[in-house]
């Protein structure tokens, strides 16, 4: 009884663990045409910023190889904004949100 019990408990959790998973970040349909992942990037974003990562995504842009993950980390109370390159992991930015963050 106990190991249906825990089938079934495990079954029901699937779906959900399934869809956090479905979109970790915005523009993750993107990924297999980035030569690294968003974990390495993150990795290098914080080596140029050192703080916590609050948001990430990866977009098409002008520079490097046109495509980037862009990271806003928060660190000293400002948040910045962290551009990787999606292909060969340069920083491509590494600067102070504005007034008007996009």
């Amino acid at each position: 009884m106990k190991r249906l019990i825990i089938t079934v408990a495990l079954m029901a959790a699937a779906p959900v663990a399934v869809l956090a998973a479905a979109k970790p970040y915005t523009g993750h349909e993107l990924a297999k045409s980035a030569h690294i992942t968003v974990e390495q990037a993150q990795v290098l974003a914080l080596k140029a910023r050192p703080g916590k990562v609050t948001d990430k995504e990866l977009e098409k842009e002008p520079g490097g190889s046109g495509l980037r993950y862009s990271f806003d980390i928060v660190a000293g109370g400002k948040t910045y904004e962290v551009g990787i390159d999606a292909s060969d992991g340069k920083v491509l930015e590494n600067a102070a949100e504005g007034g008007h963050p996009d």
